[in-house]
């Protein structure tokens, strides 16, 4: 099937999803790739109490806060 062809039966909401093969799927700009970064344990303990306080893992505070902080500086 032609692109153009799901686009209209998507346009029109129909299901378009049998024609995608999504095991190959992928978001352009959020691959992930890891770093390791050295933090005092100060702020270790900080970050896990603001976790815990949030309920989210620490990993999901220093994501949220470093996106925050880039944004600002564009």
């Amino acid at each position: 099937m032609k692109a153009k062809d799901i686009d209209k039966k998507f346009d029109e909401g129909k299901d378009i999803s049998k024609y995608l093969e999504l095991s190959k799927a992928k978001r352009p700009e959020q691959e992930q790739k890891r770093v390791n970064v050295d933090f005092p344990l100060w702020m270790i303990q900080q970050l896990d109490k603001e976790a815990k306080r949030l309920g989210v893992p620490r990993q999901s505070i220093i994501k949220v806060w470093v996106a925050e902080r880039l944004e600002r500086a564009s």
